[in-house]
């Protein structure tokens, strides 16, 4: 073998084992990655089962639900869909019906979504610059100054 074709396959390996690393690293990172969703995206294009995701709105006036062992029920709006969430956990002090909300978790095979974490807005003018963009999609508003709420940078 010369020594020009071993400086070639020494490359070619290199080369690809630097692709191996790269694809097991992509893979790794799509494993990871959360994807927001609106009521209505969840409604067109579903994600598949048991995947890890976020999905934010309004919750629902007169949803919430609780019963006496610390699970709650209610429903994540964006005014043209709407998605059933439950979660069993403390909920967050300005968590409350009419407001924004971004909860995380996974979708069931029923359409039922099991939030593992919820997140409230802030205060009374802060809404999450997904839930907002979401809601604009939506062709739906509910201002409450005229421009809307200020987008914040997430949760």
């Amino acid at each position: 073998m010369t020594r020009k074709r071993r400086r070639m396959m020494v490359v070619g390996l290199g080369l690809l084992c630097l692709g191996a690393a790269a694809a097991l690293a992509l893979t790794a990172f799509e494993d990871n990655l959360l994807f927001f969703y609106s009521p209505s995206d969840l409604h067109s294009e579903a994600p598949p089962p048991g995947r890890m995701l976020r999905i934010g709105g309004i919750v629902e006036e007169g949803s919430l639900e609780r019963d006496g062992e610390g699970s709650v029920a209610f429903r994540v709006t964006d005014f043209a869909s709407t998605v059933p969430v439950t979660y069993r956990g403390i909920l967050p002090d300005l968590f409350r019906e009419g407001q924004g909300v971004v909860a995380q978790g996974r979708l069931t095979d029923a359409g039922l979504f099991q939030a593992e974490e919820v997140l409230a807005r802030h205060d009374e003018n802060y809404m999450p610059s997904e839930v907002a963009d979401a809601l604009e999609r939506a062709g739906v508003w509910r201002p409450e100054s005229g421009e809307g709420p200020p987008r914040g940078s997430g949760g």
